[in-house]
């Protein structure tokens, strides 16, 4: 008879769960969620400014959502050139 370790099954279905789920959140979840927005608003107002913004904002959210990568990149770097790691930047007042 062969023994393993339950734990090394668990943590792994864990990791596993939580990557799933946020992807789902990340590729369904939000945009789902972005279009009930504009549709909830573009129903109560039925008014064409109103119902514009409310496109305007989620497509940014969703946008935003979509990139997530590229922002945390982008901010990582930012950091790493505020606290003086990144070179030799020349700032607007230097």
């Amino acid at each position: 008879m062969q023994t393993s370790t339950l734990a090394i099954d668990w943590i792994s279905f864990g990791t596993n769960f939580g990557t799933d789920l946020k992807s789902l959140i990340f590729n369904v979840g939000i945009p789902v969620l972005c279009g009930i927005f504009v549709l909830v608003v573009g129903w109560k107002t039925r008014a064409p400014g109103p119902t514009l913004m409310a496109v305007i904002f989620a497509g940014v959210v969703w946008g935003l959502s979509a990139n997530m990568a590229t922002i945390k990149d982008t901010t990582g770097d930012t950091v790493k050139q505020y606290d003086g790691g990144g070179g030799a930047v020349v700032q607007g007042d230097q």
